[in-house]
């Protein structure tokens, strides 16, 4: 059950990060929330799969945040909403690839 909620929690912060309306302050909390409950789990091979998971997905909304920004012209207020945005999208995913780098090592390290 602690798994279940973690991983909830995780999905519900990636999709709050995944915003445009936070503050940095907000921002920042909830990315300490977001590294403690990926810590949690952080001694599950199971959390290695999802942390994948998680950063594929990523990767894929990179790539659709990047499409919809390009599809604004320069100098527009949707193009300058559309970098901001795309540029929180790119922080997480630096997170969520850092994520799985951290456990890879892990479970790499515990194979020795």
């Amino acid at each position: 059950m602690d798994r279940y909620i973690a991983r909830a929690n995780i999905d519900h912060y990636i999709g709050r990060l995944s915003s445009n309306d936070l503050t940095p302050d907000n921002r920042s909390t909830i990315i300490k929330m977001l590294v403690e409950e990926e810590d949690k789990l952080s001694h599950d091979l199971e959390q290695f799969e999802f942390a994948e998971q998680r950063a594929a997905a990523g990767r894929k909304r990179v790539n659709q945040v990047t499409n919809l920004r390009d599809g604004f012209a320069f100098g527009t207020c949707e193009r300058r909403q559309a970098d901001e945005l795309l540029v929180n999208i790119e922080n997480l995913q630096t997170h969520l690839e850092d994520a799985c780098h951290r456990l890879r090592r892990r479970i790499n390290s515990h194979r020795l």
